[in-house]
């Protein structure tokens, strides 16, 4: 039996927390696939936030195993913060968390030279500082350092006695940094190995035991579609595959196996950071979207840039990730608009165009053009069916649905669990 994949279809913070924590209620096992700390979401239960950067967001439910698939970038200091905040939680990970052995060491001099490389660029791109982008170019060249050396002490020691001089060289000479301790790094990532030790497990060959056992398999990503490395709006973009087409990969399992696809959009747009943004708002729409949106970073903190749903950007991800549903976020947030607008197609040098630009300079210079919907100017937070909206909010929904081709079956409508709409 084939998984279920949930996929963000903006530029992150699509609200994707909110709607795994859901489906992963349902979930045998829950595995993330790509990403690293640099990705955050939140959760809100009972009245209770939890914030997650590394955990699946199966570690809320209790029958959920959790796996963290080779695909990730992990900094074991940061996992072990998180499980030691959920644990203070009472959230128990006994034989529920493991971690591929091939899954890459985030270290110290990754974070330095992510600092460092971006302080040097005349056009920043938006990087959180959290080593991700320096530790997947490691592991593209192969050179990197992964928990299965972390597992095996003496050749991590070897390996990071060949890598340290060059980092450090780096560091010194081009940046003009503080170079980093070998024996500081050492006794730090040793105490890491002891405490990890009991969670490194080859987690695609439990995934794959659980898909051929017909277990309800999740697969959850971290980012958007369109921060993928490959198909987003590059290089304004994440270090890794955040679409769809990174969910095999990541995970080690068959291709079929990734199963139901369904993209999180939220009811408006955001992005973080620099990268065009062909819908951002004015400074008045952005600011009330934002506040009524609480729309600032999990892992940055960094206010968010808001503007008007982009069905262009949308349908581009909906064909190339060959999404199967939506999940609809934040429609609360346009309560009180008196109209609400949706992008519809891009005018490029004066000639109007349905389709989202592979270059992304060109994107950059767009003209976006929008269709008007009566907005619905009520409080929608209380709703619990879709008959329960108002008549113009079901509008919105279904000119959604009939703009990108493929249904709208979850539909949030405020921070809480119980405040959903499924259809």
């Amino acid at each position: 039996m084939p998984g279920t994949s949930v996929i963000g279809t903006q530029w992150g913070d699509e609200g994707k927390g909110k709607i795994l924590d859901l489906l992963a209620g349902e979930a045998d096992v829950v595995l993330r696939f790509q990403g690293g700390a640099n990705a955050g979401h939140t959760v809100n239960v009972g009245g209770e936030k939890f914030v997650f950067h590394l955990l699946p967001s199966g570690v809320l439910h209790q029958g959920a195993i959790n796996l963290i698939g080779n695909g990730v970038v992990v900094d074991p200091e940061q996992l072990l913060e998180e499980i030691d905040a959920f644990g203070a939680g009472g959230i128990d990970f006994d034989g529920r968390l493991f971690l591929s052995g091939k899954a890459h060491l985030v270290m110290p001099y990754h974070k330095r030279l992510d600092e460092a490389q971006e302080k040097k660029r005349s056009r920043k791109i938006g990087t959180t500082g959290r080593g991700i982008g320096p530790c997947y170019a490691e592991k593209f060249s192969r050179t990197g350092l992964r928990f299965s050396d972390l597992a095996h002490f003496d050749r991590f020691r070897k390996r990071l006695d060949e890598i340290l001089p060059l980092k450090n060289a780096i560091l010194t000479k081009v940046f003009d940094a503080a170079p980093l301790d070998r024996d500081e790094i050492l006794g730090q990532y040793e105490h890491y190995g002891k405490r990890l030790a009991g969670q490194v497990a080859d987690t695609g060959a439990m995934t794959r035991r659980a898909l051929k056992e017909d277990k309800r398999v999740f697969f959850e990503g971290a980012q958007g579609a369109l921060l993928d490395v490959e198909h987003g709006t590059y290089p304004f973009v994440t270090s890794s595959n955040s679409c769809a087409l990174g969910i095999a990969a990541g995970a080690g399992v068959p291709p079929h196996s990734v199963g139901k696809l369904i993209g999180v959009i939220k009811a408006y747009t955001t992005r973080v950071g620099e990268g065009p943004f062909p819908t951002e708002g004015d400074e008045d729409l952005g600011k009330r979207l934002r506040d009524a949106g609480d729309e600032y970073g999990a892992t940055t903190g960094r206010p968010r840039r808001c503007g008007w749903l982009d069905g262009v950007a949308a349908r581009y991800v909906v064909s190339l990730n060959g999404l199967n549903a939506l999940a609809l976020t934040k429609l609360d947030v346009l309560d009180g608009f008196e109209t609400v607008k949706v992008c519809t197609t891009y005018r490029v040098n004066g000639v109007e165009q349905a389709g989202f630009p592979e270059d992304t300079p060109l994107l950059e210079q767009v003209e976006p053009l929008f269709d008007e919907l009566p907005g619905w100017k009520c409080d929608i937070s209380e709703c619990r069916s879709f008959e329960d909206l108002p008549l113009e909010a079901r509008d919105y929904v279904k000119y959604l649905e009939n703009l990108v081709g493929i249904p709208v079956e979850i539909i949030s409508v405020g921070a809480g669990r119980d405040q959903t709409i499924f259809r």
